[in-house]
């Protein structure tokens, strides 16, 4: 009956998948402060519940993160070509790199092409597809590719370029283009030439990432080696470290926090989603009908709209390694700032992921139950738990209690406070690995930095009540409540110098 209803009143159901994420993200933040004066002994009970499951997850954060790190270490010394060519049909894998590509410099687009080079995997196994847009001016497009093919043409099997152009129903973005990218070499791979679709794997790139030279040899075994090698994405490290010590210190955090984060989930594979760079057979991608033309999020859902359409049964493998991308800069202090935040805002922008995603849990049929609740689970508390944290952990109880002086006068309005501070502190400690963790993969600082900056370095994250509100919290809660109210974000690319 309820699948019926969707069916039926499938606009209507959207909608209101639309707004639940902004209904819940506003109504949790503000419990607290109607709570306390009607219910404050539910408000103490869920701030300290809610901090003890925070400590949880930050002891879980330093364990996984320090699993992936050895993991990494081993990974980044081991031979995989020399495993990869156990395989007889090793030479038959090709790579196809999808790099979209609007306004980016010329420099770090050859900085891309240049980590490619340097692959350990012999290069004719693998084509860039430098994926352009036409509403670049056709001068820029015509120079950058002019000098990309002078430098590189030689080098790869194939360099293709695309250009794409918006139409009706799409949505400016990596998605669109991408998309349009795919389609196109695979006729000309596939369709004209006859390539085994069954070896061609497709990895989605931005301009600005940096491969690791074992990437693609390493990526080729996993690929052999799975079984499931047609249900299976790849996701490696990617840690926003490029530019890291060109940019201050208030962005420079968040940017360390993610790169340890997308660490961390590598060995989570029960909640590992591919994001950002990500390869997949062109098999399941031409199966799944690429990507979707009419979203900005990309990563999440490609893997949702593969998993609903094979009926479950996707995984994502991790690939041991690191892959450096830029941090948000631009050409002063607040400029860095704002395009920080816009970037944090994008991100967040996948909660519009999830209207489509919740609908097809209840309209797919063939899922195995506990595969799809999982993973339905996870979306929703990545999702909408984003604008919440920053509130709940570091105001708390301290705020709500000036609004009832007499309940933070009783046993339990006393307790609660000190137990969730005492909590706090101690996950503290766990910062402590993330900085250890770190410093093994930000580059080497610069000459040219003062050695005070270096002594201090440590001491930047004294900044992240500050950066958690700018960087989490606000953009969460930007996002949240412009797809509550219908204002639909439009894509910004992140602007890079």
């Amino acid at each position: 009956m309820f699948r019926k209803y969707i069916l039926k009143n499938e606009k209507l159901v959207l909608r209101l998948l639309e707004i639940l994420p902004g209904f819940v993200s506003w109504n949790i933040i503000l419990f607290p402060y109607w709570g306390i004066i009607l219910i404050p002994n539910v408000v103490a009970y869920f701030i300290l519940i809610f901090n003890v499951f925070w400590f949880y997850q930050s002891l879980q954060l330093a364990i996984t993160a320090t699993i992936s790190h050895l993991r990494v270490q081993a990974s980044m010394n081991y031979d995989w070509l020399e495993d990869l060519k156990t395989f007889p049909d090793w030479k038959k894998v090709h790579h196809l790199i999808i790099i979209s590509t609007y306004k980016e410099p010329l420099y770090i687009l050859e900085r891309t092409l240049d980590s490619l080079i340097k692959q350990d995997l012999p290069l004719k196994q693998i084509s860039i597809c430098l994926a352009m847009e036409k509403r670049e001016s056709q001068k820029n497009r015509r120079s950058k590719v002019e000098s990309i093919q002078d430098k590189f043409k030689s080098k790869f099997a194939n360099i293709f370029i695309t250009t794409h152009e918006l139409v009706s129903g799409e949505v400016a973005g990596k998605a669109s283009n991408e998309r349009f990218a795919a389609v196109e070499v695979k006729h000309q791979l596939v369709d004209e030439r006859k390539m085994n679709i069954n070896y061609i794997v497709v990895t989605s790139s931005d301009a600005d990432h940096k491969f690791h030279p074992k990437h693609f040899s390493s990526l080729s075994f996993k690929f052999l080696d799975n079984p499931n090698r047609f249900k299976s994405f790849w996701q490696p490290a990617v840690m926003f470290y490029n530019n890291i010590w060109e940019i201050p210190a208030i962005t420079r955090v968040p940017n360390t926090f993610a790169s340890i984060w997308d660490l961390s989930q590598l060995s989570r594979k029960d909640r590992l989603i591919n994001a950002q760079n990500y390869s997949l057979s062109l098999k399941l991608l031409h199966e799944t009908g690429y990507w979707d033309a009419d979203k900005i999020p990309e990563d999440w859902g490609i893997f949702f709209k593969a998993f609903y359409k094979t009926k479950g049964g996707i995984e994502v493998e991790p690939i041991y390694l690191p892959l450096f991308a830029d941090a948000p800069q631009s050409t002063s202090f607040w400029k860095t700032i704002k395009s920080q935040y816009e970037q944090q805002k994008r991100w967040a922008w996948g909660v519009s992921d999830d209207p489509w995603i919740i609908k097809n849990y209840f309209l797919t049929k063939g899922i195995p139950f506990w595969e799809k609740t999982f993973r339905l689970i996870w979306v929703i508390w990545a999702h909408f738990s984003w604008p919440v944290n920053w509130f709940l952990i570091t105001i708390g109880l301290t705020l709500p209690t000036l609004l009832n002086p007499a309940f933070a006068r009783t046993a339990l309005g006393y307790t609660v406070p000190k137990v969730s501070s005492f909590l706090l502190t101690v996950a503290l400690v766990f910062l402590i690995v993330t900085i250890i963790i770190d410093s093994y993969y930000k580059p080497k600082k610069s000459d040219s930095l003062p050695k005070w900056r270096m002594i201090l370095s440590p001491l930047e994250f004294v900044l992240m009540p500050i950066i958690g509100f700018i960087f989490s919290a606000l953009p969460g809660l930007d996002a949240h409540t412009r797809l509550m109210l219908g204002k639909y974000l439009e894509y910004k690319v992140t602007e890079k110098v």
